[in-house]
């Protein structure tokens, strides 16, 4: 029986299996969106502060002080797999219970949002030895793996016996409501991070950026590894489950100083017409419209 852990116990356990890249100084093109890992001096001004990402100003500013290279940690290389036999790519009609594949595009995407080098592998097949095979093979161009099942039990149990084959893996329940079951641990010769995440697409970006965003700031050296948070009043009321911390999908507004949930969460269109998470605290039930709670900015959009 998977225990039943808290969002920051998971969180701290994750930062625990990765660390920041080796350092090294890279040619500015190539270093564009990596973090930089030391100081940036110009005689004995600062220009550029370590932990900060490399934007086109600082490689325009390097270039404009004679600088060919920058020390730099590298994008880390993250490998996303789904798993499912009845997966089916985009663009391929549906047949009786097939359903289309969307984690590996989803998080492959929200990846290299963050920085990170993502690959993107094709859906695997339902056979412990073919996934262990598959998942051995990645292991030569990954700094960390993401993995995630389909909706159903079958398919994280397969995937939990596979890598349990390659490493040492710890499977848990984390405390978000309608989220589910998760995996995580090093695997194969390096002791390669890795995690597994919900099957379900809502569940695993939420995951995504509670957990696995931190892990890749870390591996980048970011200077910070949380999306920021505010506090803003509450345009309409909300419900929580007692016990579970709620991530809601919510709309942030221009000034930052109110915030309105969005309707049908349970659709995956709220994702898209997000532009924050409004964070609920396990002990909360009934949030009035009116009190201030706590948001996590996804993107600076606005309705």
């Amino acid at each position: 029986m998977a225990e039943h852990t808290r969002v920051d116990e998971f969180l701290t356990s994750l930062l625990a299996i990765c660390k920041p890249l080796e350092s090294f100084d890279m040619p500015l093109l190539d270093a564009h969106g990596a973090t930089l890992s030391e100081d940036v001096f110009a005689g004995e001004r600062l220009v550029m502060r370590s932990g900060s990402r490399i934007r086109s100003t600082q490689i325009g500013l390097a270039a404009s002080i004679g600088l060919d290279h920058l020390p730099t940690r590298p994008h880390p290389r993250v490998v996303v797999l789904s798993a499912g036999p009845d997966l089916v790519e985009p663009g391929v009609a549906l047949k009786g219970d097939e359903e289309y594949e969307t984690n590996s595009w989803l998080l492959t995407t929200a990846v290299r949002e963050v920085g990170a080098v993502a690959y993107r592998v094709h859906s695997i097949p339902d056979d412990e030895d073919e996934l262990l095979s598959v998942i051995e093979d990645q292991l030569v161009r990954a700094d960390l793996i993401i993995i995630s099942g389909e909706r159903h039990d079958d398919s994280f149990d397969l995937i939990t016996r596979a890598l349990s084959r390659m490493g040492e893996i710890t499977t848990i329940d984390v405390a978000i409501e309608m989220s589910g079951r998760h995996n995580y641990g090093v695997i194969g010769p390096d002791k390669t991070p890795v995690v597994t995440l919900p099957g379900d697409p809502i569940a695993a970006y939420i995951s995504f950026e509670l957990f696995v965003r931190p892990m890749i700031r870390t591996m980048l050296g970011a200077a910070t590894i949380h999306r920021p948070c505010v506090k803003a009043t509450l345009e309409k009321a909300i419900e929580s489950t007692s016990g579970l911390r709620s991530y809601i999908r919510a709309a942030l507004s221009e000034d930052g100083n109110s915030v309105v949930p969005l309707s049908a969460q349970e659709e995956f269109s709220t994702l898209s017409d997000a532009t924050a998470f409004i964070a609920i605290g396990e002990k909360e039930e009934h949030v009035k419209a009116g009190e201030h709670v706590t948001v996590v900015i996804l993107e600076r959009r606005y309705i």
